[in-house]
């Protein structure tokens, strides 16, 4: 089978390119050159495209750079943009793998004639049924099922994660005992355009006006606060916001454009049981609902623990309440076992 792998110049990248050649495939590396504005976070860098290039020649395989970086605008840095000036909170590297690390490389995939696409995510892929299905990487600390959880079932038939039976711990002693470059690369858990020495407020001020907002309580409607810019706040952050008077950090539960405003309450009242949906994508065909729903899973960030509920054909009533999410946010149903992805959806 000829296999194509998507080598970011980390370690985990590398281990896949030699785990599949190592299982007799014909294998070739290629690196997608994304941002190509200053980056400090370590990835997207000249670094990390000769790193890839240099563990693919030590591989024998052959190596390619594709350069991305206008399409990269187009569907990540822009729609970040436009998603922060609107209130919403996007999810950038999601947004990545959907268009571009997945997307655009299957396109690339079929215009150079490879059978599949591997990439180092730490997930894995096991068959059900006769289908292949989406599950969660062996180690809990480094999964990664809710970052590709928007891969659609027909790529699941075409897509290797070989590091996804592994530890993270594992996958750096393969890579030292090969003698890979990459054995020890520190990881990036960034927005690689978001340079970690100016953070996100300089980035956006490059491309926004930012606005000045009141933080006013939800109950009280009374102004109890200000911040600097209100398209740095999130719907269920706390940080930067104050303490109510019996001393509970409050929690932003809407953003109001209009009035420039953070509207926050206390902790227990800005607790949320239910989550509306859109752009659900369901990776193993659509499911049956019924009156009461299915039990399931849910993931709303990508280091969060996933809490029960029962999902709906627009929303997912949860069994225990959490803090609001922001609207934008991505949720990834996993089933009642909390081991395969069922859906993938946008917080509406």
């Amino acid at each position: 089978m000829k296999v194509l792998v998507a080598m970011s110049g980390g370690v985990d990248s590398s281990v896949a390119a030699a785990l599949v050649a190592d299982a007799g495939h014909e294998v070739a590396g290629v690196t997608l050159k994304l941002w190509g504005g200053d980056s400090d976070t370590g990835c997207c860098s000249v670094a990390d495209v000769e790193d890839a290039r240099r563990v693919a020649a030590q591989l024998g395989l052959d190596h390619h750079v594709l350069n991305l970086t206008e399409e990269f605008d187009h569907f990540v840095v822009d729609p970040y943009v436009a998603a922060h000036a609107s209130g919403s909170t996007p999810n950038p590297c999601v947004e990545c793998n959907r268009y571009l690390k997945f997307g655009t490389l299957f396109e690339v995939a079929d215009r150079l004639g490879f059978d599949a696409v591997a990439t180092g995510h730490h997930a894995r892929i096991e068959e059900r049924a006769g289908r292949p299905v989406l599950a969660r990487g062996v180690d809990s600390a480094k999964d990664q099922s809710y970052v590709v959880g928007m891969l659609e079932a027909q790529q699941l038939n075409r897509v290797l994660f070989p590091v996804g039976v592994m530890t993270k711990s594992e996958v750096r002693q393969v890579a030292s005992d090969r003698g890979l470059r990459t054995a020890l690369k520190a990881e990036s858990q960034d927005v690689c355009f978001i340079e970690r020495s100016k953070g996100r407020r300089h980035f956006l001020s490059t491309r926004l006006n930012l606005t000045p907002a009141s933080v006013i309580d939800q109950a009280s409607g009374d102004v109890v606060g200000s911040v600097e810019a209100l398209e740095l706040i999130t719907v269920g952050q706390r940080q930067g916001l104050g303490v109510d008077a019996a001393g509970n950090r409050r929690v932003a539960v809407s953003i109001d454009r209009d009035r420039s405003a953070v509207i926050v309450a206390d902790p227990t009242t800005a607790q949320i049981t239910t989550l509306h949906l859109d752009e659900a994508s369901w990776t193993q065909g659509q499911a049956s609902f019924g009156a009461n729903g299915m039990r399931v899973r849910v993931q709303v960030r990508s280091h969060a623990t996933s809490v029960e509920g029962r999902v709906f054909p627009t929303h997912i009533e949860l069994a225990e309440a959490m803090d609001p999410v922001a609207r934008g946010q991505l949720c990834v149903i996993f089933d009642e076992t909390d081991a395969t992805v069922l859906a993938s959806a946008v917080v509406a």
